[in-house]
This record gives C-alpha cells, structure tokens and sequence, in this order.
C-alpha cells in the first residue's frame, strides 16, 4: 500500500519533532544515567543561539565560504574521478600505470594529508579544497570503475558492429551504462567531502562552519557547537539530495520496480488474461498457453 505525499510528509514531520522533544526532556531535566545529558544544551538554547548567529554578517560568510570550497573540491574530484575510473577500467596500460599508485594512496584518510596540503599549496584555501577533492575522488574512482567492468559486452559488441569507434562506443555504451553506478560513488563523496572540509577547516581554515564550530567550542560556547553542527548537517542534506535528484533525472530510463524516496511504487501492470472460449478444447489450451507465453515474456522484458 503507497501512502499519500501528506502522510509521508507528516510522519517525517512528527519523528523530527520527536527527536527533538527527546532531547528537549533529557536535557531540561539534567537527565545523567550513563550518558550525561546535563552537559548538553536544550533544545531552546540553541535556537537562541542560532537566531542570534544568523543575524549577524560572519554566520553567512562562514556559509559561503564552506560551500565554495566543498562545491570546488567536488566538482573537481567527479570530474577527475570519472575519468580515470573509466580510463582505469577500459585500459590495462593505465590500470599497470595508475592502479598501484592509486590502491596505494587510497587507504590513507584525506584529513592526513593536511600536513601536505600545507607543505604544497600557498595557501590554506587551495590546500583545504585540495583535501576536500581527495576525499570524495576515491569513492567516485572506485564506483566508475566497478560500474564500467560490470557493463554485458554484448551492448558494446552490437554498437561495434554498425561501425563505431571507440569515442561512439564510450559516449553511447560505456557512460550510460554506468551512470548509475557513477552516481552511487557521488552520493557517497559528496557526503565524505563534508566530513573532511569541515575537519580542515578546524585544523588549518580561516572562517567557514568547521573553523566557526572549533572557535566556540574552544571559548565553551555548547549552544554555538551545536548550531555549527546542525548547519552541517542541513548543508549537507541539501547538497546529498542535489546529487540524488540529478542522477534520477539522467537515469529515467531504468526501470523503477521498487520504492524510490519522494516518488510512487511502480509495478508492471499484468496482461490481460485471454478469452477462454468453451466447446474447443485445443483452442483453450493453446490459448492459455499462449497467454502464459506473453506474461513470461513481459516479466523478461520488465528485468532487462
């Protein structure tokens, strides 16, 4: 049963502002069993500290300056990371060339690399986007690659023998065929990308939501702690859903038989029964016969 858009809507209302009346109950009566929730501000303090930060000029230059850097350092790394995901996966030269490089490389966390990223870079602008684009370039290179190895090679086969080239084959084949295998790895950078912004910014950044939120937790401002952590966090819902709509909207040709977030349930609807005719058995059974054919070769279709 597929509820309404309304009810959806309100249930997700309702286990919000259950979450934060828990945490408004918890932390207004100084609740400490084993975790000690009288340490954390309420729910009210830090609406009060937000409406006081957002009405200022540094909360929004914080703002501008964290989505500048993690919408370069994640443009750059999609860019980057298709490419040689692709290049990686098509060609054995590159994957001997770059594949042990890269495999080696991969394992270290992207925030490590902030001593390089001092050492390298003029400035610790360059240097935080530098990490930001490392960290989603990985996820990205990882799910391009897969994706394309997992391409039938009877498409490329087919398309090869009405004449393509190899440009043809990977702009008609290659990349559609894995785009959403492409946009899995995005979903996963972009989100690992804002982890790894925001703990540059508290290391080595000048203004931004990381630096703002390392500043008051140093002066022991709890309330201006959380409202940098809840600014994250909307921040990066906005820009994960961004991603997510973008890779639907290019990947409406799939078939969609499941539940899909913000959508409908879609099943294929069955084939009309044919008319059974009595007094000529053959007939019947022929026709049903034919009947079970047509359904089964639906439901082929469907899944391919």
């Amino acid at each position: 049963m597929t509820r309404r858009p309304v009810t959806r809507y309100a249930l997700r209302t309702a286990s919000l502002a259950a979450a934060l009346g828990l945490w408004q109950l918890l932390t207004g009566l100084d609740v400490d069993l084993w975790l000690r929730f009288s340490q954390f501000p309420t729910v009210t303090d830090v609406a009060r500290a937000f409406g006081d930060r957002i009405s200022g000029g540094d909360y929004w230059t914080d703002l501008t300056d964290s989505l500048t850097r993690i919408l370069t350092g994640f443009a750059l790394a999609a860019v980057l990371g298709v490419a040689t995901g692709v290049l990686v996966a098509r060609s054995r030269l590159a994957e001997d060339l770059l594949g042990p490089v890269l495999e080696v490389v991969r394992p270290v966390p992207a925030i490590a690399l902030v001593p390089v990223a001092i050492l390298l870079f003029p400035s610790n602008e360059q240097g935080i986007v530098f990490i930001t684009c490392t960290a989603a370039f990985f996820p990205v290179l990882v799910s391009t690659r897969h994706a394309v190895r997992a391409l039938t090679p009877v498409w490329e086969e087919a398309v090869r023998t009405m004449g393509a080239g190899r440009f043809r084959i990977l702009r008609s084949v290659v990349l559609p065929g894995a785009l959403p295998g492409i946009f899995g790895g995005l979903s996963v950078g972009i989100g690992v990308s804002w982890i790894c912004v925001i703990s540059a910014e508290m290391i080595s950044g000048q203004y931004g939501v990381g630096y703002r939120t390392w500043q008051d937790y140093t002066v022991v401002d709890y309330p201006g702690v959380f409202v940098g952590m809840v600014t994250i966090g909307v921040l990066g819902w906005i820009t994960s859903t961004a991603v997510e709509l973008l890779g639907r909207r290019l990947t409406r040709w799939l078939p969609r038989t499941s539940y899909v977030p913000g959508g409908r349930t879609r099943t294929p609807r069955p084939l009309a029964a044919p008319a059974r005719r009595h007094g000529d058995p053959e007939q019947h059974a022929h026709s049903e016969q034919q009947g079970q054919h047509d359904t089964q070769e639906a439901r082929d279709e469907h899944f391919v």
